[in-house]
């Protein structure tokens, strides 16, 4: 089963590419090939996984173009890591590109389309999408089989993500998306345990979703070292590979590895 996640928040910093970046990685180890397609016109996939700004034909704005034919633009990264993961990057022209998608009679659809006509063959699709609800998270959500929602524990953080939950059940609806995509859950992200209202909210958060049946998981702690890593374009398991919370993702990516089962062989993979 290929697994396309949407990792989608409507909130600026709520850790969306790092949490991207670091599943990716998990996910590799545990010798899955992934596929991180950057939806999200600042780039970060670019800077976080240490590659060269792109061209504008080296995005992911060329796969939406009706000219598109199938060559997928992925630059791998960490090539003296791994041989898993690689990157469709993303840019400033997928404003552009954003702008198109609400005049293009296939719009929210056109990602699902291309992944259709010419799929991808990794185990794992992960969305790294921008902090809107606009055309490209829209697209990503038709495009999705499942999609994970990183939150900040602050009052404005959750309170954003119940406006985006609100954003999801009536976009599912309205483009009858069959099957609908399943909300894996909640990531409690940059989680701060000396901070009381971070152990307020925490506390409170799965009994809120269990209401909605909807999964909270583990958080992730605050460190600075993500910082850092992504300043040197590596996760940090490769950057402080001592570090305590590079663990804090195992949770969700063993909750993934069920869902996919085994790898698949691929010519690609050693």
């Amino acid at each position: 089963m290929q697994i396309r996640l949407a990792v989608i928040s409507n909130a600026g910093g709520s850790g969306k590419t790092t949490l991207s970046v670091h599943l990716a990685y998990e996910l590799a180890k545990r010798k899955y090939n992934v596929a991180l397609l950057d939806l999200d016109p600042q780039g970060s996939l670019t800077l976080f996984c240490g590659l060269n700004p792109p061209e504008p034909e080296q995005t992911l704005a060329e796969v939406l173009k009706d000219k598109f034919e199938g060559a997928w633009p992925l630059t791998p990264c960490w090539s003296q890591y791994t041989n898993k993961v690689a990157v469709c990057q993303g840019g400033m022209i997928l404003t552009e590109t954003a702008d198109e998608l609400v005049l293009h009679k296939r719009g929210a659809y056109l990602l699902a389309d291309c992944l259709t006509d010419y799929p991808l063959e990794q185990d794992v699709i992960i969305f790294d999408c921008p902090a809107t609800l606009g055309p490209l998270p829209l697209m990503a959500l038709a495009a999705c089989t499942h999609m994970i929602i990183p939150v900040q524990l602050e009052p404005k953080s959750i309170q954003g993500a119940a406006h985006l939950l609100e954003w999801y059940y009536y976009h599912c609806k309205y483009l009858r998306l069959n099957p609908t995509p399943e909300i894996l859950g909640f990531i409690p992200n940059q989680y701060d345990a000396r901070r009381s209202t971070h152990r307020q909210i925490l506390a409170a958060l799965p009994e809120q979703l269990e209401q909605m049946k909807i999964r909270a998981f583990s958080p992730i702690r605050d460190s600075a070292e993500f910082v850092n890593a992504s300043g040197q374009g590596l996760p940090l398991h490769i950057y402080r590979p001592s570090h305590p919370a590079k663990d804090d993702f195992q949770e969700i990516t063993s909750y993934l590895t069920n869902l996919i089962g085994k790898p698949k062989t691929s010519k690609r993979t050693k």
